[in-house]
């Protein structure tokens, strides 16, 4: 019986430990290091893109970046990497080990998320998601586009694109077309989308459609 006990308990140990191995995500000096040796190998950028679940607008933008209309403009010039970091406490597992200290060194820990920024191979810092005065150097704080979508951060994002990547100008119209989708609509559209029945649906739809 104590035998059965003792067997009972490794195997529960072992469970556990495996259970906790599969959610485990990888740390941030690994994610990094595999995507620069593909991006060596392959002649190609990095684009780092610090991410959280809570994040509506990094999910518009990894949907963007995953739209079949550009993907494969991203695909063939780019390896995309991500880093989940500031998740809330309850989701503190979904981080990757050692992503804050990543988006400290790049001084995106004020920025918001997404955060993104375009290294070479050898982890040389080429492009972020901050607009800066022209002529500031990347140690200057700017402004963060986040996920572009206004007329104004799309054409940001794309003339970054175009600089450090191959895509030529169908390309990077075709990228800002589906970018240039994110934008929110405006009120007064919003407003004339309400089918206002009762006082008390409408708040309902509003909080929806946003």
């Amino acid at each position: 019986m104590k035998k059965l006990l003792v067997l009972l308990t490794v195997f529960s140990f072992a469970f556990a430990a495996a259970g906790l191995a599969q959610t485990t995500m990888p740390s941030s000096e690994s994610v990094l290091k595999q995507a620069y040796a593909q991006a060596g190998k392959e002649n190609k950028k990095v684009m780092l893109i610090f991410h959280a679940s809570w994040c509506g607008w990094c999910k518009k933008m990894e949907a963007s970046l995953s739209d079949p209309t550009c993907k494969k403009f991203f695909d063939d010039n780019y390896v995309i990497a991500t880093l989940d970091v500031m998740e809330q406490p309850a989701k503190a597992s979904l981080e990757n080990p050692g992503s804050l200290e990543v988006l400290k060194k790049f001084k995106g820990e004020k920025s918001g998320l997404p955060f993104w920024l375009i290294l070479d191979a050898n982890g040389t810092l080429l492009a972020d998601s901050q607009i800066r005065p022209a002529g500031a150097s990347l140690d200057t704080p700017g402004e963060s586009v986040g996920c572009p979508a206004s007329e104004k951060e799309v054409a940001y994002f794309t003339g970054l694109l175009k600089k450090t990547s191959n895509l030529n100008d169908e390309q990077l119209a075709i990228i800002a077309k589906r970018f240039a989708q994110n934008k929110p609509a405006p009120a007064s559209t919003i407003h004339s989308q309400i089918d206002i029945t009762t006082p008390q649906q409408a708040p309902k739809r509003l909080t929806k459609d946003f």
